[in-house]
């Protein structure tokens, strides 16, 4: 028997949206590549309404048979070298069993999809040196590490905690 998967663009005013983006993140949140631990019940309660404040972002969620197993968390940006918007992945999660079966790169080609429609120049996303599961699927989407020029290296990810 075969799933009915369907990807759709989050309403973060739907009260089942917003529960399904909170329940998703946190299973990330949960997982050794999202830190391990919990998202804080404030971060859960409010996570779609901050989302819907925002104005540049959006999210995808995956389900399989009805059942909330994928979501992609973006924001709408502005490359300055190219003069036209870029979308950021902020967010990859594809939950435990639903893991192998192509799901992210679905999810992935409709974000290309609405970058396309956007007329943005490039998708960008960060991934950890170790998760060697998610660095596979993003080359197998196309994404490598970006560099202006090799004599200078790849760019890095870089962050100051407030």
């Amino acid at each position: 028997m075969s799933s009915t998967i369907v990807i759709i663009i989050a309403d973060y005013l739907n009260p089942q949206h917003a529960t399904d983006i909170s329940y998703l993140l946190n299973c990330y949140a949960e997982d050794p590549m999202g830190g391990g631990k919990p998202l804080a019940e404030e971060v859960k309660a409010n996570l779609a309404a901050k989302l819907a404040q925002q104005g540049n972002a959006f999210s995808l969620l995956c389900y399989v048979d009805n059942e909330p197993v994928g979501l992609i968390n973006c924001f709408i940006g502005f490359s300055t070298f190219k003069c036209k918007p870029l979308i950021y992945i902020h967010d990859v999660v594809v939950i435990g069993a639903h893991r192998g079966l192509g799901l992210s790169q679905k999810m992935l080609a409709k974000v290309e999809s609405i970058a396309r429609e956007k007329d943005c120049c490039k998708i960008t996303l960060e991934v950890l040196e170790g998760n060697e599961v998610a660095r596979n699927a993003y080359s197998k989407f196309g994404f490598a590490g970006y560099e202006l020029d090799p004599k200078m290296g790849k760019a890095m990810f870089w962050e100051k905690s407030l």
